[in-house]
């Protein structure tokens, strides 16, 4: 539904903007650029999507594997303990527990597929420990900030999208995004517990936010030694090893227990294969709109005005044409892959904006979307502390997102 009116928006307010510029300063051109754009984009949406297939369709088959080799259970084991300290209301035993577990660890790896039905299963069976039906509990609250802070371990499908405009290093992103992502789902958690006043110096919590935050803060000034060149060089030898290493993980648990690898492979791969298929309708629709919104003039409009109050305050403004996708990220996960793209194919794959916007898609998570479908589905109408507390996160993964990003590509 925002999306619904985000995209109406574009069409009237460009019209607008391009009958200003028409009227009041000549502009004889506006429409035809507008036009032009429409029509570039449409294409550009469809290329880049059918170019996704043969990715897609590989990360797709992977994760399949990885799936049916028992990383989920492995990654739910490894959390357990801390979970069951972020929900003390749930009872030892409980189904909720491995359904919540199982969600989490299933969006690390980046399996919305796996996510979302366990998400909702685990909301569902919270909701029967929820003495008043109409009201979020404390465990549902905590339960969706952490879905909303977006945690995941490899963001293949922006990478996928780096590939496919022709970034010389895809996954020259991986560590920033996974910094980013990190501070927004600490920052979310640490949000929701002064409120419900969860104990948070507990030793098991402590052992496991004390152990990540230090491993994060020790990669942030392991960077900050370095010079750009070799910052660039390291990051991203590390990064590929990083994500190649998790594959042949997956490959060889799923080997080790008797999976048939090359089989699984292939049924995730049809999945893939459909995906890409699917999301060609989405991604013209959302980049025919941002370009005509773009070609009108508004979007600069927009930038310069963004941009002017930032160097109000002494600040350096590269950053602010890439702050389009993360205004857009809370609300629609389609509006903003469609302006990520948008700023790659604008200012270039490997520019500092366009690496700045994927790392905004990276950091957090649909905040309103998640909001809607979890507890939608359950009939939750007062969610009391939840949105608060979960655009919290997406603003300490926004600010995040842009320290690295000034530090790895600055």
């Amino acid at each position: 539904m925002v999306l619904n009116y985000i995209w109406i928006a574009f069409f009237l307010i460009a019209f607008v903007v391009a009958i200003i510029k028409l009227i009041f300063f000549g502009d004889l051109t506006v429409f035809s650029s507008i036009m032009n754009g429409a029509f570039d984009s449409s294409k550009t949406a469809f290329e880049l999507s059918i170019g996704l297939t043969g990715v897609m369709t590989l990360w797709m088959g992977l994760m399949k594997v990885a799936e049916t080799g028992g990383m989920i259970k492995i990654l739910s084991r490894l959390v357990g303990p801390l979970f069951s300290k972020l929900f003390p209301e749930i009872p030892k035993g409980h189904p909720a527990q491995g359904s919540i577990v199982m969600n989490i660890a299933a969006n690390m790896l980046g399996l919305d597929n796996a996510a979302t039905p366990l998400g909702l299963k685990a909301m569902k069976e919270l909701h029967e420990l929820n003495p008043n039906k109409d009201t979020a509990s404390n465990s549902q609250i905590m339960f969706m900030v952490i879905n909303a802070s977006g945690l995941t371990i490899i963001p293949m499908s922006i990478i996928v999208y780096r590939t496919q405009l022709h970034a010389v290093n895809p996954a020259d992103i991986f560590i920033p995004i996974l910094l980013s992502t990190f501070c927004a789902a600490l920052t979310g958690i640490i949000a929701v517990s002064i409120v419900q006043k969860i104990n948070l110096f507990n030793k098991v919590v402590l052992a496991y936010l004390g152990t990540f935050t230090l491993l994060v803060s020790g990669l942030i000034w392991y960077f900050s030694t370095m010079s750009p060149e070799k910052l660039s060089q390291v990051s991203s030898v590390v990064a590929n090893l990083l994500i190649f290493s998790i594959i042949v993980g997956f490959i060889f648990l799923a080997f080790i227990k008797k999976v048939n690898v090359y089989e699984s492979f292939i049924d995730g791969a049809k999945e893939g294969f459909n995906i890409a298929v699917r999301i060609i309708p989405y991604l013209v629709g959302i980049l025919v709109g941002v370009a005509v919104f773009r070609a009108s003039g508004a979007m600069d409009y927009v930038i310069n005005g963004l941009g002017h109050f930032f160097a109000m305050l002494g600040l350096n403004t590269d950053f602010v044409p890439a702050l389009p996708t993360a205004f857009m990220k809370p609300m629609s996960g389609s509006g903003a892959r469609g302006l990520m793209v948008d700023t790659m194919t604008t200012f270039g794959a490997d520019s500092f904006q366009g690496r700045l916007s994927c790392i905004f898609q990276g950091a957090c998570d649909t905040t309103f979307y998640i909001l809607a479908v979890y507890f939608g589905s359950i009939g939750v109408k007062n969610t009391r502390h939840a949105v608060a507390c979960a655009l919290i996160a997406d603003l300490a993964g926004i600010l995040a997102a842009i320290f690295v990003a000034y530090l790895f590509f600055h």
